[in-house]
């Protein structure tokens, strides 16, 4: 049976599972449910209805992602709203802030002090950087790379796949860098690079890599 601090705040009818370790100040809740051997650290705060430490199915057509058995860790100070889900065999770092139905997948790390907005999806095998807004409704595509301080605006949209499932492709998202900027309802094609600082307008296509420092509008987009 799982032993936890005196300090711990459970909601009505959570469910915590076995081998779930939970630091110090921690609430919890009400219906809530903790997977198998997830880790959360030090005064993090989970709201209601949350589903922690997922272990990812699917069919076979979907691929499969074999980095073996890790559980979910939580990481210090993280603040987390309800009726969210996180995979196993992700990491979410220090003081973080993930809103309310916000679905994180498997092999995700999201950096510390970031926020993940209200509905936000964010996709298998993606880096999340320091510090980065991932906003409400945005789409972050699995396989994408996201360096420190990024803003991502609502809705915005991404995609993995050249050829939509035509034909054999090795999945890659966009690679966003340090400091970029992207507008509401904006488009992001597979393999896309966004260089460091640049801004994309809102409502714009992103079809091929744009440099550093960069302000570019349209569909598809082009520099200002």
């Amino acid at each position: 049976m799982n032993s936890f601090p005196e300090s711990t705040v459970l909601g009505k009818n959570v469910v915590i599972e076995e081998g779930v370790r939970i630091g110090e100040n921690v609430q919890i809740g009400h219906n809530t449910v903790i997977l198998k051997d997830t880790q959360i650290g030090n005064n993090v705060k989970i709201g209601s209805n949350c589903v922690l430490g997922i272990v990812p199915g699917g069919n076979q057509k979907m691929r499969k992602i074999n980095n073996g058995e890790k559980p979910l860790i939580i990481h210090n100070g993280t603040r987390i709203g309800s009726l969210v889900s996180i995979y196993a065999n992700s990491v979410v770092k220090e003081n973080v802030f993930i809103g309310d139905q916000a679905s994180i997948r498997e092999n995700v790390t999201v950096g510390e002090e970031s926020v993940i907005g209200r509905s936000a999806i964010i996709e298998l095998n993606t880096q999340i950087g320091k510090r980065c807004t991932i906003q409400t409704l945005a789409y972050v595509t699995g396989d994408t790379v996201i360096e420190d301080q990024v803003f991502i605006g609502p809705c915005v949209s991404m995609s993995n796949d050249k050829y939509m499932g035509a034909k054999d492709y090795h999945l890659k998202g966009p690679y966003i860098k340090e400091g970029a900027k992207i507008g509401n309802n904006a488009s992001l094609l597979p393999g896309i690079s966004i260089g460091k600082r640049t801004i994309v307008g809102a409502g714009s296509v992103v079809t091929k890599d744009i440099a550093d420092d960069e302000i570019v509008v349209g569909i598809p987009a082009k520099k200002r």
